[in-house]
């Protein structure tokens, strides 16, 4: 049982204990709430002989105080079993979902984007918490205590029993049968959120070319028929709701009218007396109550498939794994006859071997969409390849910790992101431990302090939403600091210099050239004059290793890398006519 509420609604071994105690909470809950039944019977019973025993009346105000009581406590354990737990639950299942995300492939976010994860993790969260306070306890509980109320009736009188609870099967199938259409009816609603919530996020990172081609209102119609769209859906998915829950609820009552008409019947024909009539009125009114709210529970539950099986879907995803122990005999990198496709099948490396020496610098080029990209994201395991074998001094990188091999490797991406901190803190992510001293040096050598100094705060001063306040070759040199603080022995460059200016890039190179000594560098560039003074280049064109030299002897062959050096030239020196 503990295994099934953990996998069905996302739970921790403890929630899901938490989560049983829950059920047995309320199921005390609506017992105690009960006992004033027995109370009343008693009472009304004494009042129809026509007086109340004095030792009667100390039972009855006793009983009273007990049931006060008893309702209190079973209220308060039903509280803490139920409200309290969910809260320090769902802060677990949080938790969780976020070392999760750390630990599986690159591959995954590939297929997601961000706002479909952001309502998994915000609004689908939110919505188990919900049900795990609200709807699951209540539910079980009033299922438990209504069969305990239900075989109780049973040994006063068969008759009445059947006329009291013969509709809780049918109101439950009904609610049941729903169970499909409402499947349906939420996966599409979710798409439309989704689909809702790419739009707003769409806008908000793209106001600056919307406004600068006066498209915010072609933008906004399209925009609009999304936010309709999850509109019109949610009003519809509330009427089918509504459907099954209103005509569940229906029949329920029906209940009180047949008891009424089997015990009148009955009581006509002196089969039971008014007591007996009186107490099964009381019971059914007071056991519907529950059962109404545990119909719409029941409901409302149906729904939540569809999140478990979103929230499923991350936490029973395949996790990178490997060993802690790194066992590399040196840095050098090797590509053995590595194949690699993406999600969507197509093969983007065809038995790719190249290797990058520790001490040089290796350069990727090629035609776009060769694979140059790829390659250097397979180097550092964001993706786990199909076939074939990448080393690091001799050791198989896919039988090492991912965090722990990327601590052997300084990346710089063409991309940069940066955060809404400092800029101290903004290096600091390259090496955690470091004192602002050394993020003061680093950034010194990748000629960040030139405009560093300039700014309101310094280094103190705050760069808003992923350096929204930098320019994109400030911003590129952030990200080449971070690598100088790092200093690790495995140096990935994308398009590290694309963002910076002549005389910029000319002094980062400068500064990089310090940085490489004895290292393994493998940089992806577009610009010859990037890759020319490096030792190797490897030409990646349609997913193969069309060529691999020095660039002097690729110079001299008169290949792929020769012709791309001339077409270059040839643009360098194009002037407007």
């Amino acid at each position: 049982m503990i295994e099934k509420l953990q996998h069905k609604y996302a739970l921790s071994e403890q929630g899901a204990k938490d989560m049983v105690k829950a059920f047995g909470a309320c199921t005390l809950a609506n017992l105690a709430q009960m006992m004033p039944v027995g109370i009343l019977f008693m009472m009304t019973g004494d009042l129809l002989n026509g007086e109340i025993p004095g030792n009667h009346v100390r039972i009855f105000i006793l009983g009273s105080v007990i049931c006060l009581l008893l309702v209190a406590f079973t209220e308060y354990l039903q509280y803490n079993a139920t409200f309290f737990s969910t809260y320090v639950e769902s802060g677990v299942r949080r938790r969780s979902l976020a070392e999760k995300l750390r630990r599986i492939p690159l591959s995954f976010f590939g297929k997601k984007d961000l706002a479909d994860l952001t309502n998994t993790i915000m609004a689908d969260c939110a919505m188990l918490e919900t049900a795990s306070s609200h709807w699951l306890p209540e539910l079980v509980g009033a299922f438990i205590s209504t069969t305990i109320v239900v075989i109780s009736l049973f040994f006063f009188d068969a008759r009445m029993a059947i006329a009291a609870v013969w509709v809780l099967p049918i109101a439950f199938i009904i609610v049941f049968s729903s169970r499909h259409v409402m499947h349906k009816v939420n996966r599409k609603g979710s798409k439309y959120k989704v689909a809702c919530l790419d739009g707003i996020q769409e806008a908000l990172e793209t106001v600056r070319d919307l406004k600068a081609y006066n498209a915010q209102d072609t933008y906004m119609v399209g925009l609009n028929k999304k936010i309709k769209a999850v509109e019109s859906h949610t009003i519809f998915t509330e009427f089918v709701n509504a459907a099954f829950v209103s005509s569940s609820q229906m029949i329920l009552k029906l209940g009180i009218g047949t008891v009424a008409i089997v015990g009148s019947s009955l009581l006509m024909k002196n089969e039971i007396n008014v007591v007996t009539f009186f107490m099964y009125l009381l019971v059914v009114s007071r056991m519907y109550e529950p059962l109404q709210i545990s119909l719409m529970n029941f409901s409302a539950l149906i729904a939540t498939d569809t999140q478990c099986e979103r929230m499923d879907e991350i936490l029973s995803h395949y996790e990178q794994t490997g060993s802690d122990e790194l066992t590399n005999q040196n840095y050098d990198i090797e590509f053995k006859n590595v194949r690699f496709s993406y999600e969507d099948g197509e093969t983007v490396l065809k038995d790719v071997s190249f290797v990058a020496k520790q001490g040089e610098v290796t350069a990727l080029i090629g035609p776009s969409g060769g694979g140059k990209t790829t390659v250097s994201r397979l180097a550092a395991r964001f993706w786990d390849i199909e076939k074939g074998l990448i080393t690091v001094g001799g050791m198989d990188i896919s039988k090492i910790d991912p965090e722990k091999l990327l601590s052997m490797y300084s990346i710089v991406f063409q991309d940069v992101t940066l955060f809404n901190n400092t800029v101290l803190e903004n290096i600091r992510i390259g090496k955690k431990e470091a004192t602002d001293e050394e993020v003061k040096a680093a950034a010194k050598l990748a000629h960040c302090d030139e405009f560093i100094e300039k700014l309101p705060e310094g280094y103190n001063t705050l760069i808003g939403e992923n350096g929204s306040e930098l320019s994109g070759g400030e911003r590129q040199r952030i990200s080449i600091a971070r690598a100088f603080l790092k200093d690790a022995p495995i140096i990935l460059m994308d398009e590290a210099t694309a963002s910076l200016d002549v005389d910029n890039e000319s002094l980062i190179q400068e500064a990089i050239s310090d940085l490489i000594k004895n290292k393994t560098v493998l940089i992806i560039a577009h610009r010859m004059r990037t890759v020319d003074g490096a030792d190797k280049i490897v030409v990646l064109k349609n997913g193969k290793v069309a060529e691999s030299d020095s660039p002097a002897k690729l110079r001299e062959a008169d290949g792929i890398y020769s012709h791309m050096l001339a077409v270059q030239m040839q643009t360098e020196n194009w002037k407007m006519a």
